[in-house]
C-alpha cells in the first residue's frame, strides 16, 4: 500500500488477473459498457445509481469512467476495477473497495455487473480476487459486503466467497422505491487459511 501526498494513504493501481477476467482501471472506452449495466432495470433495482430517484444518463458513466472512479482511490476511500472478460475485452461490471478505514484497516467490497453477466459466476470470481488481494496482500483486517436483504444473487456471492453473515443494519440504505436493509457479511484473515 502506498501513501499519497498529505497523508492520504491510497491502495496501489494494480491489474489483477482471475481465470475469466481481468480487472482494470475504468477509461473512456468502458462508457458504453457501463450505460448498458449500470442503467439496466436488474441493477437499478438494487443499486441507485447515481442516486435515489435520479436516472442514470450517458453523461453518469462518462464521469464514473474519467472522474469518480479514479477520485476514489485519489482520495484514499479505495480502489475501482473495470471487471473485464479476459478472452474478450468486453466490460462485464463494476468492483470496487469502498469506505476504507485505514486506522482500523477495513474496508468493504462492491460490485455491479452486466445483466448478461449474471449467474455465470463472474461477481463470485472478481469478489474472491479483490477480498484477498485486499487482506493477503494490502494488509487489511476486515472486508465487509452489505447487500439488501432481498438481493439474493449478491448474498449469494458472499457465501460463495467464504464471507461470514453477521446481521441485518435495518433501514440501512436508500433505493430507487424506498429504503431496505442490508445483510452485513465479513471476511477476516483467519477465514483465508
Amino acid at each position: 500500500m502506498s501513501t499519497g501526498g498529505a497523508g492520504t494513504e491510497r491502495m496501489p493501481m494494480v491489474v489483477l488477473e482471475t481465470e475469466r477476467l481481468v480487472l482494470r482501471a475504468f477509461t473512456e472506452a468502458d462508457v458504453d459498457g457501463v450505460l448498458e449495466a449500470a442503467s439496466a432495470p436488474s441493477t437499478q433495482e438494487w443499486v441507485p445509481m447515481p442516486a435515489p430517484g435520479v436516472p442514470y444518463t450517458r453523461d453518469e458513466a462518462e464521469k464514473w469512467c474519467t472522474v469518480t472512479a479514479p477520485a476514489l482511490r485519489a482520495s484514499g476511500d479505495g480502489q475501482q476495477w473495470a471487471a473485464c472478460d479476459a478472452a474478450t475485452g468486453r466490460f462485464v461490471g463494476a468492483i470496487g473497495l469502498l469506505r476504507t478505514l485505514w486506522k482500523a484497516r477495513t474496508t468493504e467490497v462492491g460490485y455491479w455487473f452486466s445483466p448478461w453477466a449474471r449467474g455465470r459466476g463472474m461477481a463470485t470470481e472478481a469478489v474472491l480476487a479483490v477480498s484477498r488481494w485486499a487482506i493477503a496482500d494490502q494488509g487489511f483486517e476486515r472486508v465487509e459486503l452489505k447487500a439488501a436483504t432481498g438481493n439474493r444473487a449478491s448474498r449469494r456471492v458472499a457465501e460463495k466467497t467464504g464471507f461470514t453473515f453477521e446481521g441485518i443494519e435495518r433501514n440501512a440504505m436508500p433505493l430507487h422505491g424506498g429504503r431496505t436493509d442490508l445483510a452485513v457479511y465479513s471476511l477476516i484473515p483467519s477465514d483465508l487459511v
